[in-house]
């Protein structure tokens, strides 16, 4: 099975649509138990999808989109299992408005573990620093791999003694120059991350999000319609988000038992186009979740417009 990693930085703020609306709320879905904004794999993976059928709708290929997503429900019948799988996409580094700073980027423990479970031949390394922050982070409200005195995360202050930067992230650094390579932005990440606890990760995520208050007009009126006020929550833009996907591998030809010499034949060269036809769509697919898509809901709006950068993970 070939396992890639892809990163989503956000361009534009992302409605990902929430399980539940309270009252005039158009809230965002959020991990039942964490409450950490994320979008879900059936999200990405039907706009993929969609992406890839627009793409390949003309050319030879277009059937085989099918089976690789796996057949859509149709007629009454049952869907079919793809040959690629997507999991959700989850936060990875969050930009936080600060009086010091102006933007700076945080992320904490479980963002930085469920990173490591992806990363192959790299997970040991950043378990290890992982179990460092978690120790210092018993003594110490932060800590930055940048010189900060004092330090304001959002209009909260930290003093000197909250923060620490003895600790050794430069292999995280390099590993953070990588992701965000060729770009202006988010190429200042690894210069102003703050690392914090998982308990304050979610209090200034739930303040940073972006929310947005939208009333209707009555028609030739300058005057708000009854019952149209509604407040929309939104990943703010300069967000880093990640998910693991992969592609089955291929199984070798094998003939059935019994086949006749001319059916073996035949056999085999049916199963050598449709391998061809399947390497060039996972081809496709990697280009494809190289370049720029925009994901989620409010798309009139230009919400979830992201660069993608995808990697191979390797492991030995």
């Amino acid at each position: 099975m070939d396992n890639y990693l892809t990163y989503l930085y956000l361009l534009t703020p992302l409605h990902t649509g929430g399980s539940a609306n309270e009252g005039n709320l158009m809230g965002i879905a959020r991990e039942v138990h964490t409450e950490f904004p994320y979008m879900p794999a059936s999200s990405l993976r039907g706009r993929i999808r969609a992406a890839m059928e627009q793409k390949h709708e003309n050319d030879d290929l277009k059937e085989t989109v099918q089976t690789f997503f796996g057949q859509r429900i149709e007629a009454g019948g049952q869907p079919t299992e793809g040959e690629v799988w997507f999991a959700d996409a989850t936060l990875l580094f969050f930009p936080i408005a600060s009086l010091s700073h102006h933007l700076i980027w945080i992320t904490c423990p479980l963002w930085l573990d469920r990173w490591s479970r992806w990363l192959g031949n790299d997970q040991k390394q950043i378990q290890s620093l992982i179990k460092d922050c978690q120790g210092k982070l018993r003594e110490k409200a932060a800590i930055t791999t940048f010189k900060a005195k004092p330090l304001y995360l959002q209009t909260a202050l930290l003093k000197v003694d909250d923060i620490d930067s003895s600790i050794d992230l430069k292999f995280l650094e390099t590993r953070i120059a990588v992701i965000v390579a060729d770009s202006n932005i988010f190429g200042q990440i690894e210069k102003k991350l703050v690392i914090i606890n998982n308990e304050d990760c979610v209090s200034l995520v739930e303040t940073g999000l972006q929310r947005e208050v939208r009333v209707a007009l009555n028609k030739d009126e300058k005057t708000v319609k009854e019952g149209s006020f509604r407040s929309e929550e939104a990943i703010p833009p300069e967000t880093i988000l990640f998910f693991p996907w992969a592609v089955k591998s291929t199984r070798p030809f094998s003939p059935r038992p019994g086949m006749k010499p001319e059916d073996i034949e035949k056999s085999k060269s049916e199963y050598e186009t449709k391998s061809k036809k399947h390497s060039s769509l996972k081809e496709s697919l990697n280009t494809l979740l190289k370049n720029r898509l925009q994901f989620g809901g409010l798309e009139g709006l230009g919400r979830g417009w992201s660069n993608l950068k995808t990697d191979n993970i390797k492991t030995n």
